[in-house]
């Protein structure tokens, strides 16, 4: 586990979403654990806390969501951009040994029987809400965040700090063919901005 790895208020656990990065989902059924990248995770309410996220039907990582009611959803970094497009385009029915072929590290989180993969810069332990129409119909899940964390090289106090972070833990946002863009420099509005 990292040791700048603390706690977020659910509160603020919205924030860690709430600039569309790419995001790697994770999740454990029956010994069996997976991940995958997504890049339509979004923040939906922060009271209580909730996000949805896009699970294609062919991910075996949905399976495993649909048959656990968890998941976890990670902010992968910079430095992770090799094991982000992997995870992505690797599927655990084709190449079982998929996490070890992509570089995924996994560890685990006292009171929470999930897998989160080490490196990233944020994390949101999620409980599936149902929504039966929606899953099948459109792919999306709808989840209760339970607990987040966040590296706090990174995020802390409820606020990215990716301005003054190592440039390797700024986080990553997928547009297609390969290609990702890093989250670029801060821009205040002055002092009427709100936080």
């Amino acid at each position: 586990m990292n040791q700048h790895m603390h706690p977020v208020p659910l509160d603020k656990a919205y924030r860690l979403l709430n600039h569309g990065p790419t995001v790697l989902v994770s999740a454990r059924h029956d010994g069996t654990s997976n991940v995958m990248a997504a890049a339509w995770a979004c923040a939906l309410d922060f009271a209580p806390a909730r996000l949805t996220v896009v699970l294609d039907k062919g991910a075996s990582t949905r399976q495993l969501v649909e048959r656990s009611g968890r998941f976890v959803i990670q902010v992968p970094t910079v430095a992770q951009i090799g094991l982000t497009f992997q995870v992505g385009h690797r599927s655990l029915l084709d190449d079982p040994e998929k996490l070890d072929n992509s570089g995924v590290e996994l560890f685990d989180m006292p009171g929470h029987d999930l897998p989160f993969v080490t490196g990233c810069s944020a994390w949101l332990a999620c409980r599936v809400i149902p929504e039966p129409h929606n899953q099948q119909s459109y792919d999306l899940f709808i989840a209760e965040i339970e607990a987040a964390w966040s590296d706090t090289r990174v995020f802390r106090d409820g606020h990215w700090h990716f301005e003054t972070a190592d440039p390797a833990l700024r986080s990553l946002h997928y547009v297609a063919g390969g290609r990702f863009y890093a989250i670029g420099e801060a821009l205040d509005t002055g002092p009427g901005k709100t936080g």
